[in-house]
């Protein structure tokens, strides 16, 4: 026999409650036909006695669990980091459960990871990232989207145009333009840009609106563009490219912040001085863009209320057509640019 007391189970919570078993269950899983005092009732006996709900049982019983699928390209990049804490903070507010899982930017892994989510019967899925350019893959996702949204599952995408489910949607577009104007205010006309990979929405998104502010000013076929991982070793590795290639650039933007960090130390390391041989800013004011030196300008987006946007329009019914969050986008100005050297 063993000396450890099994665990209390609901007809365990019922009988100190002096209730029925099946009013147990509603009580607990917030039903209807029960009182809002008998509820309340119930919930502290079970509190009392220790008793856990077992979700896996219940999702087995044919319910349905609560627990929020949430899926980033990269689990180690802050952007994601700040987006998972947005979801976070909104899914304990209210009582669920998170699983998280990585895709690194690879469409077939993503495509796999929501059929998982799917066989483990999560029924809300919150897809976080840059959609894909010219890939069947993205198709694939678009059709599994919608077969899970007809079986009465729910998504929200954060950064995706093109699935059809609600989605929030950071200020790509007018956060490049607004960083490209700076630079070219400040008397910048030598500029440079390292990238994310080429297959993403975001990359194009973002180079689209750095694209349009230069127009009026630069020849934009003349503006390098090295393209590479979004990632602290691919900014270092595509800034080493862009130098080699036009070693005269006055500014560099990076179109995200690990990127940016990444050609700051490439830069320093060099033996060039930020900002006074040449200015780097990056994109999204990740929390480490506070802390290098010099102190990163970049483009602040409102990452933790994006994370916590698309958990509140996955957990609300599905509206007759999909729903777009747009945010807005701020420029940070800190110590990494300034006018080109004369």
């Amino acid at each position: 026999m063993s000396d450890h007391p099994s665990p209390p189970r609901l007809i365990d919570v019922a009988e100190a409650a002096g209730v029925s078993l099946a009013t147990a269950s509603r009580a607990l899983n917030d039903g209807t036909g029960v009182s809002a005092t008998l509820a309340a009732h119930v919930k502290a006996v079970a509190a009392q006695v220790g008793y856990v709900p077992n979700s896996h049982a219940r999702a087995l019983a044919g319910g349905q669990a609560a627990i929020v699928g949430l899926i980033v390209h990269d689990v180690g990049d802050p952007y994601f980091g700040e987006i998972a804490r947005g979801v976070l903070r909104e899914t304990e507010k209210r009582g669920y459960m998170a699983l998280i899982s990585q895709t690194q930017r690879d469409p077939h892994a993503e495509l796999s990871r929501i059929r998982s989510l799917r066989a483990h019967r999560v029924n809300a899925i919150v897809l976080a990232g840059s959609g894909y350019i010219g890939t069947a893959a993205e198709a694939d996702i678009a059709a599994e989207v919608r077969s899970f949204t007809a079986a009465g599952g729910r998504v929200a995408v954060i950064g995706r145009h093109h699935l059809p489910v609600d989605a929030v949607l950071p200020d790509n577009v007018n956060g490049g333009v607004t960083i490209m104007k700076h630079l070219l205010d400040l008397g910048h006309r030598r500029i440079g840009v390292v990238a994310g990979p080429a297959n993403l929405t975001t990359v194009e998104d973002r180079l689209s609106g750095l694209r349009a502010a230069a127009s009026a000013l630069l020849d934009w076929s003349a503006v390098p563009v090295i393209h590479g991982d979004f990632t602290r070793e691919g900014g270092a590795s595509s800034t080493a490219r862009l130098l080699r290639r036009d070693p005269g650039l006055t500014a560099v933007v990076a179109l995200n912040d690990p990127m940016a960090v990444g050609a700051l130390s490439w830069l320093l390391n060099s033996g060039r001085r930020v900002p006074s041989d040449i200015s780097i800013a990056g994109f999204d004011d990740i929390p480490v863009a506070a802390d290098v030196y010099p102190r990163l300008t970049t483009v602040r987006l409102p990452m933790i209320a994006m994370g916590a946007q698309a958990l509140e329009l996955v957990l609300k019914p599905p509206a007759s057509r999909p729903r777009r969050r747009r945010t807005g986008h701020e420029l940070v100005l800190r110590a990494s640019t300034a006018p080109p050297p004369r």
